[in-house]
């Protein structure tokens, strides 16, 4: 590339007005209680929420992003055995080993309102918005459990084999999210707090759900280098959860650590490849009256590549579409598998000042 078309293309690189908030949501947000950790394998944050470009300045006003997500994952007989008692299958009085798997997959659509103030809030860009989330998941748990029975009459061998499935179509947990951004030449710094208010389709005695019957809040700050003129870019966010109680299971998950991750490089003004990933490390041992399983810690690590393409539609409206997924491995007591996203965002398109009026002069 020459040095012109260099100039030419820093002037309308995506990271600097409507495609931040395009790429932020190419990795957004996504809590499914049939593919996840903590309780039964089940966390409040999916790594992936940030990607590429999650610090960069965003263009003021509105942005509404929407995207539809899969995953099909597989668990063995660590978070078989933790459905089992978070579903009530195994009396207290057992003492149980599962030998088991699960099988779970989801296909949800998310929509995702923010808007961004021209006002700087702390010296920097302040962006609030919700998640919303509607779709299908579906579970099933095969396998045997053997142990011995406590009775009054002396403890009794026990043996059962159990296969169990069933799937919900609802709305899931809303996600009140909160970010603000600072911008220093190719520097760019953010820092986000995102909350769930647990209002989504819920029960503890089901395998498969969207909600995940508590609260939470999780908080964190990230970097993204970003340089115009090469069109190279690198975003890293890391974060950490407070779970509250379950009221229905007595159950509180352990405090989770989070790193996302997303390198990019733009090829022309309107088309970027790069790669995405994200580690995931539950660093606080799971607790609560409810909890038969111990301290259960959880982890996983997931990369993969990614696309987008930014699309003109108005003068003052622009497109972006985002295509990645994860392929999971190096996971402990949680399910594991691959997801896949595809991601369009609704923004403010970036303003050309106008020119302004040559004088007249008379002679």
């Amino acid at each position: 590339m020459t040095r012109n078309g260099e100039a030419g293309f820093s002037r309308r690189l995506p990271g600097k007005h409507s495609a931040a908030i395009a790429a932020l949501a190419a990795a957004s947000v996504l809590f499914s209680q049939a593919a996840r950790a903590d309780e039964g394998g089940v966390s409040f944050w999916l790594p992936g929420f940030f990607g590429s470009l999650a610090a960069s300045p965003l263009q003021p006003g509105w942005s509404l992003t929407s995207i539809y997500y899969h995953t099909s994952v597989s668990a063995g007989a660590d978070v078989a055995a933790a459905r089992e008692f978070q579903l009530g299958r195994i009396p207290v009085n057992l003492t149980a080993s599962v030998n088991a798997s699960l099988q779970a997959r989801a296909d949800l659509g998310l929509l995702l309102p923010t808007y961004t103030f021209a006002t700087p809030v702390f010296g920097g860009q302040l962006t609030v918005g919700a998640i919303g989330i509607y779709g299908r998941t579906s579970t099933s748990l095969a396998g045997s459990v053997t142990g011995a029975l406590a009775t009054p009459l002396g403890t009794l061998p026990f043996s059962r084999f159990d296969t169990i499935s069933d799937s919900v179509t609802g709305f899931g947990d809303v996600f009140p999210i909160a970010t603000l951004r600072w911008n220093n030449g190719v520097h760019n710094y953010m820092t986000y707090i995102v909350g769930d208010i647990p209002v989504g389709a819920y029960d503890s005695t089901r395998l498969s759900n969207i909600g995940i019957g508590h609260s939470a809040i999780d908080a964190g700050g990230g970097y993204t280098y970003l340089n115009p003129q090469t069109g190279h870019e690198f975003s890293g966010v890391l974060g950490f959860t407070y779970n509250f109680t379950n009221q229905s299971t007595q159950y509180q998950n352990g405090v989770d650590m989070h790193f996302d991750w997303g390198a990019s490089q733009f090829l022309t003004k309107q088309f970027l490849v790069g790669a995405v990933g994200y580690v995931y490390q539950q660093v606080g041992c799971d607790t609560g009256a409810g909890n038969r399983v111990g301290c259960f810690k959880s982890q996983v690590v997931g990369a993969g590549p990614q696309v987008g393409f930014i699309i003109p539609l108005t003068t003052e409206v622009q497109g972006y579409v985002n295509l990645k997924s994860y392929w999971e491995f190096a996971h402990d007591n949680r399910p594991d598998g691959w997801n896949a996203w595809v991601t369009f965002v609704l923004s403010p398109a970036e303003q050309t000042p106008s020119t302004a009026p040559r004088r007249m002069i008379a002679k």
